[in-house]
């Protein structure tokens, strides 16, 4: 009997294992047709991405070519969406993962054979309508007369702009110009700005000045360049322009039988030039290979008649090519006074109608925000209220997105951004375009941005640059073609975050709808969207009635709050294509339940939860975060996390890493903790089921936080043992010291890759400082430290530092390491808590430090009564900012110190003795006193600064007789009639580092 049991298992075993290779023979076949499949769509996807460029050059477009696009688009987005499934399930698994997950095998073999049906019927389609029939360069003709309506719009309102606003640009360009300078090599002045700005409108009102300009010149010529020009038509014009009809006569007559070359005419052009005072304005210019054409070709090299050229353009970058920085004219938005002037005279309306009609009032107003200044949009929108009643404006405002699309009247606004657009390089097209899930002036930071642009794929990497410095730069190219505004730039002169104009802002939503690129979700959006978007924004509720297929969506951004009622999960496990989930600016805290299944999306490499106004209810980071292989960016700032899983070391491809936790509590008293564990307060929110689901998740996130960090306040989290593993982490912050083990923290000294590092060394013991410090000093590529707590080890480093451009100490130090000296790329230093006593030794040390550009000293870094700016120390220093010293009585500057020195900025400071030797501060622009910021003998700073030859600005933020100190101490709470301290707190600035 048992031999028959063990015959029959043997032949069991034998049959499972025949049908388990069976299967495994039959999947390897499955797999080896899945790749033959995926090569095929690979060079599909190619050719496709190489059809969509050519369509982008094509400028006339027939309407079944746009259709026919639009559909390729889709299609090149799902293979690009197959291609992502295969690498995550197939691609980068080993032979037995890849065995144990037939279901995703089969299911992507079908999305293939699918796609490749699709391409073929693409491929007949082509051949049924024969859709390629227009040659992408044979359309200059076309270029130059769409070029040529929008200069004539651009004449026609010349009058009309210098109305208002126009009079003092122009005055301040012909004083720049300067053309009673008659000898000297030539000048080039460029004027700089974005589209519909009225730079057209600028130079030629330069230019027809006679009095001031033409009279003073010899020979003038106006050349609209364009994108695309005839070299040889455009010599012939300069030579008709500056020489007169009869020379280019003279100068085809004696070419006649030869071909007409471009050196011909420019050797011609040169050299009767050369003895002559010209003045050429080349307007609209787009490329500095254009200018560099027109300089060695066309314009002499030597000519000491004190000849003038004006540029006209969009692009900075350019511009600075072109000329020095003292030429460039940077031309203003209008001031709101002025362009509501201009509206109004355009509409065909008065400021007394405005005054008796609110309504009327209010739509002016915000129509005027909406413009932005820009001449361009003033006129045009202006052109089309003058047709209508007042009670159609409100609705004609909320339809200007949906307007610029079909109104004719809008039609050359438009034309005037979408040229710029059109004109862009095809990677910035797309990065542009992601703006459009901004609401409406809306502050965009820069590294946010440029971590999206590459998780979404549109930054490519190139050899020897960093992916980081090529989205920067990609950044960068947008500000210098004026299609984005800077708002914040540091110290260094590098723009930190920028602001896209309403205008481009509602172009950009037209072209992302008609390329199904992104959807913006505003309040009370019900009902069904036809069309697959790639990128979802909700500006408003997160209403659950939006029926989308969300199979498609890329990335998913929320400014609004949760629809009433249940709410929809902002992790739903449709978004499987996900790669972008940023909740860093909703109305609404995110919950531990929002993320339990984050792990499942397997494309995710973006990932915000960070709260900069107020904490989020995340606790604990699910073990399923180690799914997210592709996870480049992970932010979950201002939570109740205290501890990272060990699986966040799985993360390979994380770049950025921001943790930093919580550190206050609303329902308990860190004193007493088992006040809040008994009291009858806390009880019934987390057990009574019509309590406040708001007030049960803060509390249950606020327990969790509390006991798992055995009661402590700190910002840092504990990281586990193996974060050494993530070797591309550029930014780490913030680490509990505390709390971590110490082999976790030697490993932090192999993150080479390391740019930013933040830690909290409150309560650490002696032992883990020092192998902290070891660790710091192995990061060569390390360039912000910012160091929260004891601070008594980095006294006795021992190796040269890291070529730190940002530090950060707050704690106490007595005085400053020695070692702070050899930082000589350090840019900004900001103490805190310091209590250094002698200044001696302090500008000793920092005094010499030739990068340093920016000086904070924050609350109680610095005891003494006086601080007194050396003789040729800080030579790089252009802004101190002192805050919270409460011994401080005087700020001297001596004679040859700080030279560089443009902003002051004192809060939270009695001056009793004053600020003495501003008028030793040559480059000085700005005295800033700020909350509590009170100095002695106002009158005489006042005097001073007003007599300063730099005409600096003194700002006081209270009013002038609480700055009558009289030459003694007094009391901060006098200034508001406040009894409380007499030193109250100042909150904390917040500032972010340089790095």
């Amino acid at each position: 009997m048992s031999g028959t049991v063990v015959s029959m298992a043997r032949s069991m075993l034998m049959g499972a294992i025949s049908v388990a290779a069976s299967a495994a023979a039959a999947e390897m076949s499955l797999l080896i047709g899945v790749r033959k499949d995926i090569w095929f769509i690979k060079d599909e996807l190619e050719t496709m991405h190489a059809f969509l460029l050519s369509v982008e050059a094509t400028k006339n477009k027939s309407m079944v070519l746009q259709v026919w696009a639009k559909q390729v688009r889709d299609l090149a987005y799902g293979i690009e969406d197959c291609l992502a499934e295969f690498m995550v399930h197939v691609g980068s698994q080993s032979r037995s993962q890849r065995l144990l997950k037939l279901k995703d095998r089969h299911r992507i073999a079908s999305q293939i054979h699918a796609l490749k049906a699709r391409v073929e019927e693409v491929s007949n389609r082509n051949t049924r309508y024969n859709l390629i029939t227009t040659d992408a360069s044979s359309s200059i003709d076309e270029v130059n007369s769409y070029m040529e309506d929008i200069r004539s719009h651009s004449a026609s309102n010349i009058d009309e702009a210098e109305l208002v606003g126009f009079a003092k640009p122009k005055q301040e360009l012909i004083n720049m110009v300067d053309v009673r300078s008659r000898d000297g090599l030539r000048k080039v002045i460029c004027i700089v700005g974005m589209g519909g700005l009225g730079k057209t409108t600028l130079a030629r009102k330069a230019y027809e000045s006679k009095k001031d300009t033409i009279n003073n010149f010899s020979c003038c010529a106006w050349l609209t360049v364009s994108q695309s020009f005839y070299k040889i038509e455009m010599l012939k014009d300069m030579i008709r322009q500056l020489l007169g009809g009869d020379s280019l006569k003279i100068c085809l007559k004696e070419l006649e039988g030869k071909a007409v070359q471009v050196d011909n005419l420019g050797s011609y052009l040169r050299e009767k030039l050369v003895d002559k005072r010209y003045f050429i304005v080349l307007d609209d210019l787009w490329t500095i290979d254009a200018w560099r054409w027109i300089e060695d070709i066309a314009i002499p090299s030597k000519n000491n008649k004190g000849s003038r050229i004006i540029v006209t353009t969009r692009d900075h970058g350019l511009a600075k090519e072109c000329t020095t920085e003292s030429l460039l004219y940077h031309l203003k938005y209008l001031q709101p006074d002025d362009a509501t002037n201009l509206l109004l005279i355009k509409s065909r309306k008065t400021h007394q109608d405005m005054e008796n009609d609110k309504d009327m009032k209010n739509m002016a107003n915000k129509i005027v925000n909406k413009c932005g200044g820009l001449p361009l949009a003033l006129l045009t929108i202006g052109g089309m209220l003058a047709t209508k009643k007042v009670t159609e404006w409100e609705s004609i405002y909320k339809q200007i997105p949906l307007e610029l699309e079909v109104n004719p009247s809008l039609e050359a606004m438009r034309r005037v951004v979408t040229l710029s657009y059109n004109h862009l390089p095809s990677h910035l097209k797309s990065c542009l375009l992601y703006l459009s899930i901004f609401p409406e002036d809306f502050v965009i930071k820069r590294r946010p941005l440029v971590e999206r642009w590459i998780a979404e794929g549109f930054v490519r990497a190139r050899v020897g640059v960093s992916i980081e410095d090529v989205g920067n730069n990609y950044f960068n190219e947008l500000v210098n073609r004026s299609m984005i505004q800077s708002f914040r730039v540091n110290i260094e002169g590098n723009v930190k975050s920028c602001r896209i104009h309403d205008i481009v802002r509602d172009v950009m939503i037209s072209v992302s709808r008609e390329e199904n690129f992104v959807h913006v979700a505003g309040n009370n959006v019900t009902g069904a969207v036809e069309e697959t978007f790639r990128h979802v924004a909700y500006h408003g509720s997160m209403c659950q009635k939006t029926d989308m297929d969300w199979s498609h969506v890329r990335s998913v951004t929320m400014f609004g709050e949760r629809s009433l009622g249940p709410s929809p999960s902002v992790c739903s496990p449709d978004m499987r294509m996900l790669r972008a989930l940023d909740l860093e600016n909703a109305q609404f805290q995110v919950t531990q339940k929002d993320i339990s299944n984050i792990g499942l999306f397997r494309h995710l490499k973006y990932l915000n939860f960070s709260y900069p106004r107020r904490y989020s209810h995340i606790y604990r980071l699910p073990r399923s975060i180690g799914r997210l292989q592709g996870l480049r960016t992970l932010n979950i700032r201002d939570s109740c996390i205290t501890e990272l899983p060990i699986e966040i070391c799985k993360l390979k491809n994380l770049h950025s890493l921001r943790c930093t936790r919580n550190n206050s509590y609303e329902y308990f008293d860190l004193n007493d903790p088992t006040v809040c564990l008994l009291s009858t307060f806390c009880w019934p929110i987390l057990f009574t089921p019509l309590a406040d689901p708001n007030e049960r998740d803060r509390l249950v996130a606020e327990l969790h936080m509390a006991w798992s960090s055995h009661w402590s306040e700190s910002e840092g989290v504990r990281v586990p043992k193996g974060i050494g593993k993530l070797k591309e982490l550029q930014i780490l912050e913030a680490v509990d010291i505390s709390k971590t083990s110490r082999k976790a923290i030697k490993e932090l000294g192999e993150l080479v890759q390391l740019r930013k590092l933040t830690v909290v060394t409150k309560g650490a013991t002696k032992q883990k400082c020092k192998v902290l410090c070891d660790a710091i000093q192995k990061l060569t590529s390390l360039g912000s430290l910012e160091v929260d707590g004891s601070l008594e080890w980095l006294h006795v480093v021992s190796s040269p530092p890291p070529p730190l451009r940002s530090l950060k100490l707050y704690g106490c130090l007595e005085e400053i390491p020695g070692w702070v000296g050899s930082l000589m790329h350090l840019v900004k230093l900001c103490l805190k808590g310091s209590v250094i006593k002698e200044q001696g030794k302090t500008t000793e040390i920092l005094g010499p430090l030739p990068n340093l550009m920016h000086l904070r000293l924050e609350i109680g870094s610095y005891i003494g009564e006086k601080l007194v700016f050396k003789t040729e120390a800080f030579r790089n220093l252009k802004k101190l900012h002192i805050r919270g010293l409460q011994q401080l009585r005087e700020v001297r500057f001596e004679d040859g110190t700080s030279p560089q020195l443009a902003m002051i900025d004192i809060s939270w400071c009695n001056l009793a003795s004053g600020i003495i030797g501003v008028h030793q501060l040559p480059k000085l622009k700005e005295i800033s006193l700020g909350p509590f910021g009170r100095v002695a003998k106002l009158a005489m700073l006042q005097s001073e600064v007003d007599a300063h030859p730099n005409i600096p600005v003194l700002r006081l933020q209270t009013d002038r007789r609480y700055h009558d100190l009289v030459g003694t101490a007094v009391e901060l709470g006098e200034a508001t009639g406040e009894s409380s301290s007499p030193h109250p707190e100042p909150a904390d600035a917040g500032e972010s580092s340089l790095s």
